[in-house]
């Protein structure tokens, strides 16, 4: 089978064919697998036509993009090992029986586990007299991984490191995908009945160790590979029926030098940012959904020195730091009726309580997954005390932010605002015919006008969309702020910005792309910055 387009292998799953391990047909020979596990269709729609196909799971599962002439849309295409009805029929009687054997064991390793599930396969196989062609068990064992340990029906799109986003919503609707070439596009999977999906839904929030029911139908939860999942059960929330969104993270996050090489902003603005986070200016990152907040956030986090006292406060987990002291914290759901005083059910413990929590644990650096309501106030307060915060927030623009900020459920004081040193305003965007994210703007909050009780601000950075690309208004207070603290001339901080500039610029070069890798080259620059830029010096001048 030619397979064009560029190729992903997950070595999630590879074929054990050993013939001390396959004992459904016993024979003195070797078991050779003939056939293709899973042969591409052939594509009988004259309306559509095949972008790409790349390979998932060698050679268990692919994916092909497919263009529909006809209704002028993407098609996201699954191909997984096809199954006869018999074949099928097996598969199910070995799902029920392998939920009635399972033994609770507790395993090290993905491998164990897997090996165990085989084992228990086989033997049932076994007992029921069942000869399997090899070819028919290489089938039956993709599925069974793929259910038991892996993710279900979204198994390939949960490991394709192409999509962002699955989007469930409800029975007989096509499965969407947020594909990062593609953008938003239907795939060829879907649940057939209402009971199929409530089950998926059920078994999927068991899973990331949370509970779904008829009394609490909605959750919000972290899977273990680390994505966001949102689920609601049943017509009670959602009246299509059970749905659920998976946000994708990956396990090495975008780094600086990522969101240059993306064009998400400037080197110029990268080097900005980094001396503010390194000097303590506090910040939020503003932007509508899927706009990129968390994960310029998480970029710019790196650039935190490397003993610095860092607590994070998330309600599903997001961030990923390189950093040893540092303190993730998730809020807990709690059980049962709320107290009608606080509101709040018995053992609930939400982001204000990890927030006062966190000021008593004396870091240097707070941050705040989102905030949305009582918890701003006190994020607030915390930078008024001299503590840096960093968090997201939804707001369009400045002044929509500042409006949201004023007013109820938040309610914070207008001289409160003036604690915040910088805001990026982050969008969604369309440049030429590509939906891509960038960086608007970087915001300074100047201070308050004591006459009119206005905020004063200035855009240090903007984005034009016009040529795609970003200016330097010229003037910066954060720049004047720190080059006070450092006691520097506006000569060396210009020349510390471009020095920052090089040091992205050699890391782009040489291809460091691993965030550990990253906070690793920003620590030795905090450490003896004259070696680093000696090297850096070195490499550049190749070009």
């Amino acid at each position: 089978m030619a397979i064009s387009g560029k190729v992903k292998i997950y070595n999630i799953l590879k074929p054990v064919l050993k013939t001390n391990n396959l004992k459904i047909k016993p024979t003195t020979e070797k078991i050779e697998v003939k056939g293709e596990v899973t042969p591409v269709p052939e594509i009988k729609n004259t309306n559509l036509r095949q972008i790409e196909i790349n390979s998932i799971e060698e050679p268990y599962s692919y994916v092909r993009i497919l263009y529909d002439n006809l209704n002028s849309e993407y098609i996201y295409e699954i191909i997984e090992p096809p199954l006869m009805e018999e074949d099928k029929k097996i598969l199910n009687d070995l799902k029920k029986e392998l939920i009635e054997r399972f033994e609770i064991k507790e395993f090290e390793k993905e491998e164990e586990r897997k090996e165990y599930l085989f084992e228990m396969a086989e033997k049932i196989l076994q007992e029921k007299d069942i000869n399997l062609d090899p070819l028919i068990w290489e089938r039956l064992k993709y599925y069974l991984y793929r259910d038991f340990l892996g993710y279900g029906i979204v198994q390939v799109p949960m490991i394709d490191g192409e999509v962002e986003d699955i989007s469930c919503d409800g029975t007989n609707i096509p499965i969407y995908i947020y594909h990062r070439m593609y953008g938003s596009i239907k795939s060829n999977l879907k649940f057939q009945k209402d009971k199929e999906l409530d089950d998926y839904v059920m078994w999927i929030v068991q899973k990331s160790g949370r509970h779904i029911s008829i009394a609490s139908p909605m959750v919000d939860a972290t899977l273990p590979d680390g994505s966001r999942l949102q689920a609601t059960l049943g017509t009670y929330v959602t009246k299509r029926g059970s749905s659920f969104t998976v946000r994708r993270f990956k396990p090495n996050p975008f780094t600086p030098v990522d969101l240059v090489r993306f064009k998400t902003m400037s080197r110029e603005m990268m080097a900005y940012l980094w001396l503010a986070v390194e000097n303590g200016m506090s910040m939020i990152v503003c932007g509508g959904t899927a706009s990129g907040k968390t994960t310029t956030l998480n970029a710019v986090l790196l650039f935190i020195p490397p003993n610095m006292k860092i607590v994070s406060i998330e309600d599903t987990r997001e961030l990923n730091l390189p950093h040893e002291n540092w303190i993730p914290s998730l809020v807990r759901e709690g059980v049962g009726e709320p107290n009608p005083v606080t509101g709040k059910k018995p053992g609930e413990i939400d982001m204000f309580d990890l927030l006062k929590a966190a000021l008593r644990q004396r870091p240097q650096y707070i941050m705040v997954g989102e905030v949305r309501g009582a918890e701003a106030y006190t994020v607030f307060q915390a930078m008024a005390t001299g503590k840096t915060c960093y968090t997201t927030f939804h707001a369009e623009d400045v002044k929509a932010m500042v409006h949201r900020f004023e007013n109820a459920p938040i309610n914070l004081p207008r001289a409160l605002l003036i604690a915040l040193n910088i805001v990026i305003l982050q969008a969604q965007v369309k440049v030429g015919t590509t939906m891509t994210r960038r960086v608007k703007s970087i915001t300074e909050i100047v201070g308050l006008d004591p006459e009119t009780n206005e905020i004063i601000t200035n855009n240090a950075y903007t984005w034009n969309p016009a040529d795609d690309s970003f200016n330097y208004s010229g003037h910066s207070y954060v720049y004047e702020k720190i080059a006070t603290i450092k006691g520097w001339t506006q000569r060396r901080m210009e020349l510390e910005v471009k020095r920052r500039g090089k040091i992205l610029k050699y890391m782009e070069k040489l291809g460091v792309r691993y965030y550990r890798d990253v906070a690793r080259v920003v620590s030795a620059y905090y450490k003896n910055p004259d070696e680093v830029l000696k090297r850096v010096d070195e490499v550049l001048s190749e070009e």
